[in-house]
């Protein structure tokens, strides 16, 4: 029993963090960018249903959607698209100013002590009173995880817009030499990781309200880890690298003692096994796990 209830609780896990994945693959693939800002897209968009939590629920998401994608635009606008031809290390770079940037506005307005959400609280409640315990707000995380990322399948593979996401993914001078509007064309690409860094807020802050200026961070971190160990150049083996990524933490948080003295403490464990993991994999596997040896991505998106 203990070992469906750790597989239940790592596969809902995993679902969130294949939504992060897929957001951070989307800005990589169309920029060719590591944005370590993502988490604190996601810190914001919890303040905000934090900070509403007197609203209607729906209203309280629609803002916490309004004021994450706002600020993503502002950072294409500001950051991304006046960078776009220097060095992806000034890019880089740049992404960790807007990070910190973030971070610490968050510390002066609202202090370390954090704040509470109760948006959708009722969702952590149990499905039944048996001796397995599946919350709800699994349930959703599962399910809005399949029909994002089939919806964002077909949007890519399907349509129009998605056709020129990928030829400005491949090649971003040549896209638009052929007629591709690339610029509007990664702004949608990067308001789509908006989107899904709001749908992030509102799905982990109904499991984990209580929201500070580090909201996200640590996840963030293990996400990126998983995108470079599923491989980053393909938004396909990125997402399954968070889904693998979320799935073996929580995995191994189960398996693994809970409890020791320190400094062999539970935490000690998980972070131990979890990037022992993905030092192997990346001295065995350096293109990504999910990546074919004899297959190097000519498609980034």
């Amino acid at each position: 029993m203990n070992t469906i209830q750790t597989l239940i609780d790592a596969t809902a896990l995993g679902a969130v963090y294949a939504l992060m994945a897929v957001g951070i693959g989307l800005v990589f693939g169309v920029l060719r960018l590591v944005n370590f800002a993502y988490g604190q897209l996601i810190m914001a968009g919890a303040y905000t249903l934090a900070l509403t939590n007197g609203w209607n629920p729906a209203l309280s998401i629609v803002a916490c959607f309004g004021v994450v994608l706002a600020l993503t635009l502002l950072m294409e606008l500001v950051v991304f698209r006046p960078l776009r031809g220097t060095s992806p290390e000034t890019m880089l770079i740049a992404t960790f100013a807007v990070s910190l940037l973030l971070y610490y506005i968050a510390t002066l307005k609202f202090t370390t002590l954090g704040k509470t959400v109760g948006t959708l609280t009722g969702l952590n409640h149990p499905i039944g009173h048996g001796t397995l315990i599946v919350r709800w707000v699994w349930v959703v995380d599962i399910i809005a995880a399949a029909c994002t990322l089939g919806a964002l399948l077909l949007l890519l593979t399907r349509t129009d817009l998605g056709l020129h996401m990928r030829a400005a993914a491949s090649d971003f001078r040549t896209a638009r030499l052929l007629g591709v509007r690339a610029n509007s064309t990664i702004m949608v690409a990067v308001l789509l990781s908006g989107a899904l860094a709001a749908l992030v807020a509102v799905l982990m802050t109904a499991e984990t309200p209580y929201v500070t200026p580090d909201y996200a961070l640590r996840d963030t971190i293990i996400v990126l880890v998983g995108c470079v160990v599923g491989g980053l150049e393909r938004l396909w083996s990125a997402t399954l690298g968070g889904f693998a990524i979320g799935f073996a933490t929580q995995a191994f948080g189960g398996f693994l003692p809970s409890t020791g003295s320190w400094p062999f403490t539970s935490g000690v464990y998980l972070d131990s096994a979890v990037f022992g993991l993905v030092v192997l994999t990346l001295l065995l596997r350096p293109d990504g796990l999910f990546v074919g040896r004899r297959h190097r991505a000519m498609e980034r998106v």
